[in-house]
């Protein structure tokens, strides 16, 4: 799969989670919760210590979109008219919250490295891209595009 259908159907996927309203993102969450336990193989001591963490991270990373969201949709609509100050700080926002995604993301693997080995935490991020993927494929079923 190249980058673009890759950045396509993950903000598909992004775009599909924040639109869930109650119980269905709910139902995505616990499904997901189950997957990745499943999937990492987490003890019950190593999931008392990773839980936290990964919550707290999901947590970050949900403002972040948000924000980036927010930015990008208030203005990449009007990018054409907008000036070069203001593209130039329009860049430099969105950069800003990439760089806050990277942060995050490091951020996350280094405190994830310090309560379950490293084998783990590899397969916890296998287990998220099978979940996003089967989530994908799933919603196209649904929609009948498979």
């Amino acid at each position: 799969m190249n980058k673009r259908a890759l950045l396509f159907y993950t903000l598909l996927f992004g775009t599909f989670l924040m639109h869930a309203q109650g119980p269905v993102r709910d139902r995505i969450k616990t499904l997901k919760v189950a997957f990745i336990t499943e999937q990492v193989g987490l003890t019950s001591q190593e999931a008392q210590q990773f839980w936290p963490i990964y919550n707290e991270h999901e947590e970050t990373m949900d403002n972040i979109r948000r924000k980036e969201r927010a930015e990008l949709h208030a203005n990449i609509a009007r990018a054409q008219d907008l000036s070069s100050n203001e593209s130039e700080k329009l860049l430099d926002n969105l950069l800003a919250l990439q760089l806050d995604k990277h942060r995050s993301e490091q951020e996350f693997l280094s405190k994830l490295r310090t309560v379950i080995p490293a084998k783990k935490v590899l397969l916890l991020v296998k287990a998220e891209e099978d979940f996003k993927r089967q989530m994908i494929q799933q919603y196209r079923k649904r929609r009948g595009r498979d």
